[in-house]
């Protein structure tokens, strides 16, 4: 009897281990978005670009979201960002406004690394980290994480970066190395 008693505590308190667990997942889980700025900001390109003069997609889904900006200040989404963004404000598309520039295809940035003499003023002005390089020594450009929102370019003293079509073949991240002696 006691091995039976001993048993139904050790299955109930193993229940109630297993529901709390899940429990605290769940609670740490954030909520699905549903704000109309979460939505807006999910349909934004997310180049960060600031060709729409808010500092970033967020500040301008949620100035859209208050009725603060139009929704044609977008020029990295173009047309297909404009109708996807009026089909979640129920309004009637219009044309990109032209004071914010022109859509075209994505270009990505590239430093000519001879010329560059380590200033870190692009790295500090690139608002998705896409640049990694040390003080006094090249930098280089994140060909994965760059969006081509061209803010490294103004900053660069020695003028290295230019905006090209982003390579037909990006490399895959090494992700084991054999040593030949070892390995046979």
């Amino acid at each position: 009897m006691l091995t039976v008693l001993s048993l139904a505590l050790v299955v109930g308190l193993a229940a109630w281990s297993a529901s709390r667990l899940a429990g605290a997942s769940q609670a740490n889980t954030p909520p699905p978005s549903s704000s109309l700025a979460d939505r807006l900001d999910q349909l934004l390109p997310q180049t960060q670009c600031r060709q729409c003069l808010f500092d970033g997609c967020r500040p301008y889904a949620e100035a859209m979201a208050r009725g603060e900006a139009d929704i044609n200040r977008c020029p990295p989404g173009g047309d297909a960002t404009i109708t996807a963004l009026a089909r979640e404000l129920g309004r009637t598309p219009i044309p990109l406004n032209p004071a914010h520039g022109v859509h075209g295809p994505l270009r990505l940035a590239r430093i000519d690394e001879s010329r560059c003499i380590g200033c870190r003023l692009c790295i500090k002005a690139c608002p998705v980290d896409a640049i990694v390089g040390a003080p006094k020594l090249m930098h280089t450009v994140i060909a994965t994480d760059c969006t081509g929102c061209e803010l490294c370019l103004p900053p660069c003293p020695v003028d290295c970066i230019d905006l090209g079509p982003p390579p037909t073949r990006i490399l895959a991240p090494v992700t084991a190395i054999t040593d030949p002696v070892t390995s046979s």
